[in-house]
């Protein structure tokens, strides 16, 4: 890997110098963990800033990322480069710190400034030397996550989402004195754009994203960012069909079915928020009847909950409206199949989604999610059946604007209204010159 190829000539330079480069991060993480990591991050300890910058410039073109910081990379690689550096806070933000480049520091004091234990090792580039000052490689062993240092650990609060998605990524547990010192540290000021990110990892990337917000359930930090999901703990649900338990059980189990699933949707972020959001609406509509509980339309009026959720993440609209029409039309699929609905029906649903798949594979993690003697199980199979029937009616020639025009219908007749009917018909399986006959019969009718 070129990556490495370039870790090792900087090494040889700084080396000559009198300097030393390690492997810091991630990389030495994951490189013990036996997993394959992209991100490859170097440290140079020893040598001036001046002296790095000739070092770069000689090995290529050198981009300064932050000369302040003493950030670099260099043109063509995805190589992190960085010298040690003292952090001073100064806010409450993820970014309010003053930093300043120390290369002298020492591997003991550059590593403080490390999140957890298993992020501070670090590895010589050229020795292959492990350098663990803070016990990391056996926290590693033990699959443990604690906090580096109790002074400089709560000065970044985005530390509490880092620790609750590396936990659900690597099922690490998590230190209680780390843990005590998360439960003092204020969310509230960081970016929607940071703990999006640290959500992202967590739902894409984990085999059971639900630990992440079962941490955060147990730190007492479900909201700002995710209070929708407050309600939903000890919410009871109808026990024929959830003997799982309330409504936050359901929606954990559901997240971590839709983790097995996720690399068939086409968004799979949007697919694993909208499991994550998609019985938001039973905190609005949960009413006991005897000894029956239920939540009729929860679909719908969970909708501005979940508009509240992921807005508050992100501002892509495309994401939005993914995750609204998953979480609107969630129940169908398997409604329509237990009663083996027409293909009429099933091309509908269909058609009212961008993802389908995304549909079918919610409807799927739904019913896992799910334990009760009324639970008759999924309905994958028909459902995808359906899906290829959808697509191969849609795959048909059908009526454009264009057909309406070139057979007399002129511009000011109400073309939306006459290609939504067209539509219609096209998804009753109705060929496309029968359609545009039907359709131009309704143009002489009104």
């Amino acid at each position: 890997m070129k990556d490495f190829e370039l870790a090792n000539r900087i090494a040889d330079a700084v080396a000559y110098r009198g300097g030393r480069v390690y492997y810091v991060g991630g990389c030495v993480r994951d490189a013990i963990l036996g997993i394959e990591s992209k991100d490859i991050d170097i440290e140079v300890h020893g040598i001036a800033p001046s002296v790095l910058e000739e070092i770069l410039d000689s090995v290529g073109e050198r981009i300064s990322m932050g000369e302040s910081f003493g950030i670099y990379s260099v043109k063509g690689f995805s190589l992190d480069i960085a010298m040690p550096r003292k952090e001073t806070v100064r806010g409450k933000g993820h970014r309010d710190f003053d930093v300043f480049v120390d290369p002298f520091i020492g591997t003991e004091k550059a590593a403080m400034r490390r999140d957890f234990t298993v992020n501070s090792i670090m590895r010589d580039v050229l020795t292959g030397e492990i350098i663990d000052p803070h016990g990391g490689v056996n926290d590693l062993s033990a699959g443990i996550l604690r906090h580096v240092s109790d002074v400089s650990f709560p000065e970044d609060p985005l530390r509490v989402f880092r620790m609750c998605q590396f936990a659900s990524r690597f099922g690490f547990t998590v230190a209680e004195e780390t843990k005590a010192i998360c439960k003092t540290m204020d969310i509230t000021a960081l970016s929607c754009e940071r703990v999006e990110a640290e959500l992202k990892k967590a739902l894409l990337n984990s085999k059971r994203p639900s630990v992440f917000f079962e941490l955060l359930r147990e730190l007492g930090m479900l909201s700002p960012w995710f209070s929708e999901l407050e309600p939903l703990i000890g919410l009871e649900q109808d026990p024929i069909y959830h003997e799982e338990g309330d409504v936050w059980t359901h929606t954990m189990l559901v997240v971590d079915s839709a983790a097995e699933l996720r690399e068939k949707a086409e968004n799979p972020y949007a697919f694993m928020l909208s499991a994550l959001t998609h019985d938001l609406g039973k905190a609005l509509t949960t009413v006991r009847d005897g000894e029956r509980v239920h939540s009729y339309g929860h679909e719908e009026k969970g909708i501005p909950l979940v508009r509240s959720l992921v807005s508050r993440l992100s501002s892509e609209k495309r994401l939005m409206r993914c995750v609204l029409e998953l979480v609107r039309e969630h129940m169908r699929p398997n409604t329509l199949a237990a009663f083996n609905s027409s293909v009429k029906k099933t091309n509908a649903m269909f058609d009212s989604v961008s993802d389908p798949m995304a549909l079918v594979l919610l409807a799927a993690a739904d019913i896992r999610g799910q334990r009760g003697k009324g639970v008759k199980g999924e309905h994958t199979e028909f459902l995808k059946s359906r899906l290829e029937i959808y697509r191969e009616y849609m795959s048909r020639p059908y009526v454009t604007g264009k057909d309406l025009i070139e057979n007399g219908v002129k511009s000011g007749e109400d073309f939306s209204r006459l290609l939504e009917f067209a539509h219609k018909l096209r998804l009753a399986g109705v060929c496309k010159d029968d359609a545009l006959k039907q359709t131009l019969a309704l143009v002489k009718k009104s």
